[in-house]
């Protein structure tokens, strides 16, 4: 059984006086979704497998465990009235269990077994017509090898769980490409692989959607996201694309989370091609990286519409609070302590909405934290939101 780290624990007269909700992994997603229960007096009870986690801090109680495991995920669950998550790597097969002794869970297990396996997810899409790059299983080495001479290069190569933020993708260019990315995915070893049809896309962009326990969805404006090295740095809300543009990929968002059942807030990644035809790239089934803007920006944020769903809650409005927002993401230059360098200089810029999420360490190109600005354009709102992001140094 595992260790548990009390934060503060109530005595049994005064356990459950308040709403109690249980969040899987305890990252900035974590963080931010406990700021947002305790507005409406919720308390906070995580289970993270390390023991130091942004939202520590803010947790009634946290219990340290691998959540895997359905012995920890069912200790959680006794001490709250709703489960939820932050990620997508919880086993789904481990949440049933939660269902199966009749605890509350959002996702529910159903969901996180259809996206988690990104072949499954994107199968799942395909089948009630939206429209997803094209792909198919890799069982063996030659079957990439098969594929290159019918599709030609490039193509992608993935794994099929537990990859983000570029990491478990791979390019193929030419043959000369296929051993090693093979290898480096781990299709050696029998780690489930898929391959990808390339997408020429000239923007991408993203939607969150948060969807109730009765199927009730509210959209949140259609924004650009901007990557580096596969990770995103900067979102600009609203998208800058055509009126028709946005309604499309607005639609396929919302027929993507209704086509897994969705409860919360989940985030759509989308690809934007040349001919103005819009992909479904890929759906996080939590809070995300591209919805961030929202704390500032909307009447209801990404964070506390979650919260809502999740517990069966009236859905706040996703309205935009100005014309423009950008979110730009603080990553870290190099492996180092978690503080940052440069705080001060970041918070005299007027404007700024300076987020740190507290990590005990930094990694090179990990996420630190964001800096949001609003402003009559994106040009003006990004110019506040980059010079305070220009001040802080992680690493």
């Amino acid at each position: 059984m595992q260790q548990l780290i009390e934060s503060v624990r109530p005595s049994p007269s005064e356990a459950r006086a308040a709403i109690t909700l249980g969040i899987i992994g305890g990252g900035q997603l974590a963080k931010m979704t406990a700021q947002a229960a305790a507005q409406f007096g919720c308390e906070v009870v995580i289970l993270e497998r390390q023991p130091e986690f942004p939202a520590g801090s803010l947790a009634t109680q946290t219990l340290l465990g691998d959540w895997d495991d359905p012995d920890s995920l069912l200790e959680l669950a006794a001490l709250v009235d709703v489960v939820t998550l932050e990620n997508e790597f919880v086993d789904a097969a481990a949440l049933a269990v939660l269902e199966q002794h009749g605890h509350t869970l959002w996702p529910s297990s159903g969901t996180m077994r259809l996206i988690q396996d990104k072949l499954v997810q994107k199968q799942t899409l395909a089948a009630v017509g939206l429209p997803v790059p094209g792909m198919r299983a890799m069982e063996r080495i030659a079957d990439v090898v098969a594929t290159a001479a019918e599709w030609g290069f490039p193509f992608l190569l993935k794994a099929r769980r537990n990859a983000y933020d570029g990491k478990g993708n791979a390019t193929l260019r030419s043959l000369w490409d296929v051993e090693a990315a093979w290898d480096k995915l781990g299709g050696h070893r029998g780690n489930p692989l898929f391959a990808e049809q390339f997408c020429p896309f000239t923007k991408e962009l993203a939607v969150i959607v948060t969807r109730g326990v009765h199927g009730e969805a509210t959209t949140y404006p259609v924004v650009e996201t901007v990557q580096h090295n596969h990770v995103c740095q900067i979102v600009r809300a609203p998208a800058p694309v055509a009126p028709e543009i946005t309604e499309r990929a607005a639609e396929l968002a919302r027929r993507a989370v209704a086509a897994v059942e969705a409860v919360g807030s989940f985030g759509v990644e989308l690809f934007l091609l040349n001919d103005g035809e819009i992909l479904v790239n890929e759906l996080a089934p939590r809070v995300h990286n591209s919805g961030h803007y929202t704390i500032e920006a909307c009447a209801c944020s990404q964070f506390e519409n979650h919260v809502r769903a999740v517990l069966g809650w009236p859905l706040g409005s996703p309205a935009l609070r100005a014309s423009a927002a950008v979110m730009v993401n603080l990553l870290a230059n190099a492996d180092g302590p978690g503080m940052p360098q440069g705080l001060t200089e970041a918070l005299r810029v007027p404007g700024a909405h300076v987020h740190i999420y507290g990590k005990a360490r930094s990694g090179k190109g990990r996420k630190m934290g964001h800096v949001t600005a609003l402003g009559a354009t994106h040009e003006n709102a990004l110019a506040v939101a980059q010079r305070a992001a220009d001040c802080i140094r992680f690493g």
